[in-house]
Order: structure tokens, then C-alpha cells, then sequence
């Protein structure tokens, strides 16, 4: 009994000790919706060296014509400034290619989550015939006649060149492109780090109810909705003369289940200033575009000019560090 008294005691003293330390700005951050980017995780160099050069590499495509670079343009935020990538053979994608920075903190990649990690993703895209339609028999078959490249492989893995560390070395250097941006450093107490207006803005993304689906550290990319929560975005799309596709059964396309019929991993925001157009169909082409459709068919509400402007600009302060092409 005595041991767990003290025990309570010291636990007692220990929350005291942290709601001091969380006193002012830290407690602050705790508080906000948005947290801060994590650091990237530690990684082998030499893996997200090798990660970076595959990242680059045409001869993922059957046909040697593009790369993941081709569909996701540092310049562009991570993303397609393409409605839809071209893959392999001049295959046109059904869904707009989403950002690949910092995509290791998503729940599940895809829009529909059809891969639980960045290794499955590439399994997927390898075989895609919308991607790089190939196999991993044709992609070792090639990289395997690059002995710098193989070479490397030897070092950074004890079994060389295989399916599984190839994928290991993408996902590894995929998850290293961690982008912070001005919002970081103000959620970390230094107020000058954004402007007025984008404080305001930032002040209206709460209010209005956005923080309900984008938040955490990634603003995005943790949860999956239905797209037109309170309003038929589908119908008025198709009322529109842009008839319904397979794209836009979202993740009923993966699990069958009839209540994820037009449900969408929510996307990160992170950058989302450089990634236009928006949405899983692309049919936003503007920014200021995209957060009127949020408005009408996520929230459900109205917003005077100069909020949605003010939430404009806040979104642009969370456009990162600008990764090297």
C-alpha cells in the first residue's frame, strides 16, 4: 500500500512538473488542431541515395518513357500540374496524382487508401497499366544491367538488388521529403513567421470547421470522407456534363463496401498552393476555386469574400522547403 501511495504521489508531481513545462507558447502548440512537422525519420544515406536516383529512373516503365519524377514535380509541389499523369505508353490516369511530400505520414497512400505503405504503393504503380505497366521481372531484368547501380545495392542491403528493396529504397527516400514551412515555425512560438492576413486566415480555417478534417501534422492525409458530406457533389458534376466515372466510386473501389461509395482519403494541404488543380478528378483548377467547393459540399455553409481570401493566404503559408528536382 505504501508503494502505491508514493507511486500516485510521484505521478502527481510528475503532471504538475509537465503542465508547468507546458505553460505559454508549448502548451499553446498542444493545443491547436495543427501541429508542427515531425523531423524526418533516421534514415541509411545510402538507401535515400539510392531511393533519389530510382525516384528518377525511366526504366520503371515498360517502355522507358517516364518516372516518378514525371508525375510528381518538385516544382509543383510534389504533384501533376496534369488533371491526369501519362503513364507508360501514353496511359492517362482516372485519378489526379496527389503530392509526394510528405506522404509517409498519410494513413494510406492513394486517394482511395488502396496501399497501406509507400512499399505496397510501388508494387501497385509497377504493375499499373496506367503507371509503369510493367513487372518486377522486366524492371530488375533492366536496373540489374547497371552495375554502379547494383553495386550500391550490395552495400545498403545484405541481399542486393531485390523487388522488396527496391520498394524499401523508395519508401525510404520518399519518407525522407519532409517539407516545414513558415506555419511550423509559428505553431513553435515565433509569431512574425506568418502575416496578419494569414493569421486571420488561419483564425477562419478553424472557425468554419476545415480543422475538422484537415489537422494533425500533415493537415490532412489521417482520415477518409465522403466527398459532398452535405451536398451531392457528384450530381451537380454530372448536371454539369461531367458524367460519373469508375474514379469516383473512391474506396468502394477497394473494400465493396457500400458506404464507401465517393469516400476519399482526405489530402494533406501541405503545399497545396503549388499542387492545383485539386480533388481526386481535378476539376478545380484554382486554389480559391477548391475552398469554394469545400464550402458548399464539405461544410455546408457560406463565407464572406475577404475569409475565404484570408484562408487563402494562410493556406499558403504552408507551402515548404522547395526539394531539389
Amino acid at each position: 500500500m505504501k508503494a502505491t501511495i508514493r507511486s500516485s504521489t510521484a505521478v502527481k508531481a510528475l503532471v504538475v512538473v509537465a503542465v508547468s513545462i507546458l505553460s505559454g507558447a508549448a502548451w499553446g502548440q498542444l493545443s491547436e488542431p495543427i501541429s508542427p512537422l515531425p523531423l524526418a525519420p533516421a534514415a541509411d544515406p545510402r538507401k535515400v541515395e539510392l531511393g533519389s536516383k530510382l525516384f528518377r529512373d525511366t526504366r520503371f516503365a515498360s517502355d522507358n518513357s517516364v518516372s516518378c519524377l514525371s508525375c510528381h514535380s518538385f516544382q509543383h509541389g510534389g504533384a501533376d500540374p496534369r488533371p491526369f499523369s501519362v503513364g507508360a505508353k501514353g496511359a492517362v490516369h482516372i485519378f489526379n496524382t496527389p503530392t509526394v511530400l510528405n506522404s509517409g505520414l498519410n494513413i494510406r497512400q492513394q486517394w482511395t487508401g488502396g496501399a497501406a505503405s509507400l512499399e505496397e504503393l510501388t508494387n501497385l504503380v509497377v504493375k499499373s497499366p496506367r503507371v509503369f505497366n510493367s513487372s518486377w521481372e522486366q524492371v530488375i531484368g533492366k536496373l540489374s544491367q547497371d552495375a554502379p547501380l547494383v553495386q550500391g545495392f550490395k552495400a545498403a542491403y545484405s541481399d542486393g538488388m531485390t523487388a522488396k528493396n527496391i520498394a524499401d529504397a523508395l519508401a525510404v527516400y520518399q519518407r525522407s521529403l519532409m517539407t516545414p514551412a513558415r506555419f511550423d515555425r509559428y505553431l513553435r512560438g515565433d509569431a512574425n513567421a506568418i502575416t496578419p492576413v494569414e493569421k486571420l486566415g488561419y483564425e477562419k480555417f478553424k472557425a468554419y470547421g476545415c480543422v475538422g478534417c484537415h489537422q494533425g501534422s500533415n493537415v490532412g492525409g489521417n482520415m477518409f470522407q465522403r466527398f459532398g458530406a452535405v451536398g451531392d457533389y457528384f450530381a451537380a458534376r454530372a448536371a454539369a456534363g461531367r458524367p460519373i466515372t469508375d474514379a469516383d466510386r473512391g474506396r468502394y473501389n477497394v473494400t465493396k463496401n457500400p458506404e464507401d461509395l465517393h469516400v476519399f482519403k482526405v489530402p494533406s494541404l501541405r503545399n497545396v498552393a503549388l499542387t492545383a488543380p485539386y480533388f481526386h478528378d481535378g476539376s478545380a483548377k484554382t486554389l480559391e476555386e477548391a475552398v469554394d467547393v469545400m464550402f458548399r459540399y464539405q461544410l455546408g455553409r457560406t463565407a464572406a469574400k475577404a475569409d475565404r481570401e484570408a484562408i487563402v493566404k494562410f493556406l499558403g503559408s504552408l507551402s515548404g522547403e522547395a526539394q531539389k528536382p
